[in-house]
């Protein structure tokens, strides 16, 4: 399984963008797709996951209300809109896979795409 992850760039305080990732593959029937950041000089932190079989969502309280993950099993498509970006919001982004199920939804992601800059300025 392949990840890839598109659809970051350079957007104004209070601006939206909706990121992708596609995943590629043979068979891809994942127990979770997440959304993870990394800002420069920061810990990779998690933003949100989706069980892939449920639909069930799981946000970062610095994210809820704001950032919205979906998913499009038919296409193997993961999607993150966020909207009402913040300055603090500019990161790499990455989308990854859990292909093997644990608990949490925040970790035992096995499988990780390349990021997606998105940079907001003020």
């Amino acid at each position: 399984v392949q990840l890839q992850a598109s659809g970051g760039g350079l957007v104004q305080a209070g601006d939206s963008l909706r990121l992708s990732c596609a995943a590629s593959g043979r068979t891809f029937s994942p127990v979770n797709m997440g959304w993870f950041r990394q800002a420069p000089g920061k810990e990779r932190e998690f933003v949100a996951a989706i069980t892939w079989s449920g639909g069930l969502t799981y946000y970062a309280d610095s994210v809820k209300g704001r950032f919205t993950i979906s998913r499009d099993n038919a296409k193997n498509m993961v999607y993150l809109q966020m909207n009402s970006l913040k300055p603090e919001d500019t990161a790499v982004y990455l989308c990854a896979a859990k292909t093997v199920y644990s608990r949490g939804y925040q970790i035992g992601y096995n499988v990780w795409g390349q990021g997606t800059q998105v940079t907001v300025s003020s």
